[in-house]
């Protein structure tokens, strides 16, 4: 995808990854958790209206657009290590 550097992105989706499954930490307090997971979505809400969105593979911005989070982490680390 040309210039698109989408590391930021993929550690964005990588951390809230984390913080789903963090269960420790929901049981323990849960008004932290809600709070780590709504600061990691607004994270990666801010990195993808950085991005250039005509320059976006369809297939990818549809992962994007429908939050579809999972989907859009593997489809980054397939286009990173295909060389896109």
């Amino acid at each position: 995808m040309g210039g698109i550097h989408l590391t930021p992105l993929a550690d964005a989706l990588r951390e809230r990854l984390t913080v789903i499954a963090d269960h420790a930490h929901r049981d323990r307090d849960q008004a932290a958790h809600l709070q780590r997971l709504i600061d990691a979505s607004t994270r990666i809400d801010t990195l993808i209206t950085a991005l250039p969105s005509g320059e976006l593979d369809p297939q990818f911005r549809h992962y994007l657009e429908k939050k579809s989070y999972d989907k859009a982490l593997a489809w980054i680390e397939g286009a990173e290590g295909a060389g896109k």
